[in-house]
């Protein structure tokens, strides 16, 4: 583990990012950040996890801060009450364990469980308070993540929320499908897909509840936002990409940009890692001229009212945390433990992976 201080402008134990990896951008322009509620937070959500059954006591005392998850969020929610930080940082643990257990289901070819489980986050994603003593311990936990981060802004934005959850459910369904079919979608299909599977709008929605303001359809839709939002996201995802390739294919995976190149482009392996990572650069570069764009807006929202004024502040305060994502998920993907797959006893089954919580006997 990495040793932070407990302020926004952290040190730590650098890591050795191998040259293929390597964003020396990132590493120059892209300062890391951390919330200073991080100490507690890792604590908070290892005892949540315990609380809620997502992984084993021998799991999570093995794995829990290894895996790196709250870093992860309290490297990008900068500014977050301590609450609502909390919720985010639960949320993603659970998320990375929602993911697993698809890939279990897939791996060992569980469709009547998948199934299940999807009609069950749906119906709790819609009403979570009905859901939180669901006896299978990712649904109950789902369910207490929603009624947390249901509470700190509208319905309105509730009912953004969900929709866009609702998407990422079945973006994971058609994932299941072509995973079980052999099916290695195309670059643009990929791409599309990706989005929904990493969630973009769902980090991007929590933007809001960690500045405290629930930003109007006028922000949400301008095109110069909603570009820095997709490029900071777009980055995270492919990043992944090039991080996991080796993992997903020990493991049979037949979504990562860099197989859908392979599959469809022709490329080797090594042309595909190129490819992935000069996608990869582009957003960056992208990004950073997206961001002056972003400034100049903000700056024209405030127009010496208070209202414009609290505005603009929000703005500039989703667009930091924006900016944050892109050394938060470097930094993450090199340090936790979820990526050391030449470590693992067998490529293909993460060691954090709780089977018995997933249905295995």
């Amino acid at each position: 583990m990495p040793a932070f201080s407990q302020s926004t402008a952290t040190t730590h134990t650098r890591v050795v990012v191998p040259p293929a990896l390597t964003l020396p951008v990132i590493e120059t322009e892209f300062p890391r950040q951390l919330h200073p509620y991080w100490p507690r937070l890792q604590e908070n959500t290892r005892a949540w996890l315990l609380e809620k059954r997502l992984m084993s006591p021998d799991k999570v005392a093995a794995y829990a801060d290894e895996l790196c998850y709250t870093d992860l969020m309290a490297g990008y929610y900068i500014g977050a009450p301590d609450d609502v930080l909390q919720a985010i940082a639960d949320y993603s643990a659970w998320f990375f364990v929602w993911d697993d257990r698809h890939d279990r289901d897939v791996i060992h070819k569980r469709p009547v469980a998948w199934r299940r489980l999807k009609h069950q986050l749906h119906a709790a994603l819609d009403s979570p308070q009905d859901h939180l003593h669901h006896r299978d311990p990712l649904v109950a936990g789902f369910a207490d993540s929603m009624v947390r981060l249901y509470s700190f802004l509208s319905r309105r934005w509730n009912t953004r929320f969900a929709g866009h959850f609702h998407a990422v459910i079945e973006a994971y369904d058609r994932e299941f499908h072509n995973r079980t079919s052999g099916i290695v979608p195309t670059v643009e299909e990929y791409l599309a897909l990706r989005r929904l599977t990493f969630a973009h709008w769902i980090w991007l929605d929590l933007l809001e509840p960690s500045a405290e303001y629930e930003l109007p359809n006028a922000v949400l839709k301008n095109p110069t936002y909603r570009r820095a939002a997709l490029l900071c996201q777009d980055f995270a995802a492919w990043y992944n990409d090039l991080c996991s390739l080796p993992k997903e294919i020990a493991g049979d995976e037949v979504h990562n940009l860099g197989i859908s190149l392979i599959h469809h482009e022709g490329l080797t392996l090594a042309e595909a890692v190129t490819e992935v990572r000069r996608r990869v650069q582009g957003t960056i570069t992208e990004f950073l001229l997206a961001e002056r764009e972003v400034l100049l807006y903000a700056n024209r929202i405030d127009n010496g009212s208070a209202r414009g004024a609290a505005l603009a502040a929000a703005v500039r305060a989703c667009l930091f945390n924006m900016r944050n994502w892109f050394s938060s998920v470097y930094w993450f993907h090199h340090e936790s433990g979820r990526y050391r797959v030449d470590s693992w006893d067998d490529r293909s089954t993460p060691p954090y992976v709780n089977n018995e919580a997933a249905g295995e006997k």
